[in-house]
């Protein structure tokens, strides 16, 4: 029999919750997570909404400045090397090892690995090199690039915790955190390692968001109660959001021996590309077809066997548009008619963390039993003609669940869990 693969525990610092249980009320009860923002002091900017992150205070490049929940007690030396999304995602982990009733220890004998998935922190990078300019070289700071280049999660969370098993960080932009649970998947599943903990984080600083206004992918609707609204005929762009999200993944037997709690099987997973540009998706979402068939094949699933799609839909004219014409190939042509949803609705897009989030949200209602409503929906796309799109959480078993991702460059993902 080959290896399976069970989730064990969750953690969760989003726009919606910074616990599982809040998370989980706020995507019953469609709760979103955004508010008004004036980046750079300048209120002519054309973004006016992010999805924040509650009780943590971490825009500044200086972690002395930084605030966040007593819970968390983390030493000044593993501060000094972190940037304020590797701060989110250390408690993301921390959440996520208490929920699979694991302590430190455990993670030392080389059977656990630590995948990452993150941009790096634009705010640090920006800082540091700032610095060096005005110096002309002659001052930086001496941990400036692990706390901001792209690996910083990995650098800073394996030293942390002591990982001894495989490391490594994920730059595929938005389909990121998705490629790192793929990847800690055939790992277990080749008998590499037994236990994988898979974490995907960002931060929303004007840094990092508002770069993507310069290509017109953002929102420029104020209003937080309908401006993230993905496959509505009148979205007009994605908003930005930060935080993290952390999921272990365990081989099936050994999570059992230890009594580990189980939120949902990963079953299997597909990747493809689309070969198409380095921004847009193919209009008619020939590479996510793809990811999704293979992801289908790779667990010997039909598309009638699925029972919810979360979908990566960000709320972009053309990444939607895309998404929706994958989905009818795979599902509407074949006669099946999954409910969907995207979740990006209440927490906006988190860029690369957005897939682990969204698989952690698919455990969540496969182990409680519902499926998230697509909030501020309000009239479809007609491009969405022949898809399930429920307005509403609905209070039922989504059976077997698909959660798609698509990045820049068309590296799309689609992952697949079911009840254990």
């Amino acid at each position: 029999m080959p290896r399976r693969a069970l989730v064990t525990g969750l953690g969760f610092i989003t726009p919606i919750g910074n616990d599982r249980a809040t998370v989980t009320t706020s995507l019953r009860e469609g709760r979103h997570g955004l508010a008004p923002v004036t980046f750079l002091d300048n209120p002519d900017l054309s973004v006016k909404v992010v999805g924040t992150i509650k009780d943590f205070v971490a825009e500044t490049p200086n972690w002395r400045d930084w605030h966040f929940p007593a819970a968390y007690d983390i030493p000044k030396e593993t501060l000094r090397g972190l940037s304020p999304h590797g701060l989110f995602a250390l408690c993301a982990i921390a959440q996520a090892l208490r929920d699979a009733r694991l302590e430190t220890p455990a993670l030392h004998d080389g059977t656990t690995g630590l995948y990452c998935a993150s941009a790096g922190s634009t705010l640090l990078a920006f800082h540091h090199v700032s610095r060096l300019m005005e110096s002309r070289g002659e001052r930086c700071g001496p941990l400036g690039v692990v706390s901001s280049i792209a690996g910083t999660l990995n650098f800073n969370l394996a030293a942390h915790y002591g990982i001894r098993g495989a490391v490594g960080g994920f730059v595929s932009a938005c389909a990121s955190s998705s490629h790192a649970l793929g990847c800690a998947l055939d790992d277990i599943r080749l008998g590499r390692q037994k236990r994988m903990i898979v974490v995907g984080a960002e931060e929303a600083t004007a840094e990092s968001i508002l770069p993507f206004a310069a290509m017109r992918a953002l929102s420029t609707n104020p209003d937080p109660a309908t401006a993230s609204r993905p496959f509505d005929a009148e979205r007009d762009g994605f908003i930005g959001a930060g935080g993290a999200v952390a999921m272990i993944i365990e081989e099936a037997e050994f999570a059992r021996a230890r009594g580990a709690p189980v939120y949902a099987e990963f079953s299997g997973w597909g990747q493809a590309a689309d070969g198409y540009s380095i921004a847009i998706s193919h209009p008619e979402g020939a590479g996510l077809t793809d990811a999704i068939r293979r992801a289908l094949t790779d667990t010997g699933l039909t598309p009638a066997d699925i029972g919810y799609v979360n979908a990566h839909a960000t709320s972009t004219p053309a990444g939607d548009h895309a998404e929706a014409k994958a989905l009818q190939k795979v599902f509407t042509a074949a006669g099946a008619k999954p409910r969907i949803s995207s979740t990006k609705g209440l927490t906006g897009h988190p860029l690369s963390m957005s897939g682990v989030m969204e698989a952690a949200f698919c455990s969540l209602a496969i182990k409680d039993g519902f499926i998230p409503g697509n909030a501020h929906l309000r009239t479809p796309d007609e491009v969405c003609a022949g898809l399930d799109l429920p307005r509403e959480t609905l209070a039922t078993d989504p059976g077997i669940v698909l959660s798609t991702s698509s990045g820049f460059g068309g590296s799309n993902v689609a992952l697949i869990f079911r009840r254990a």
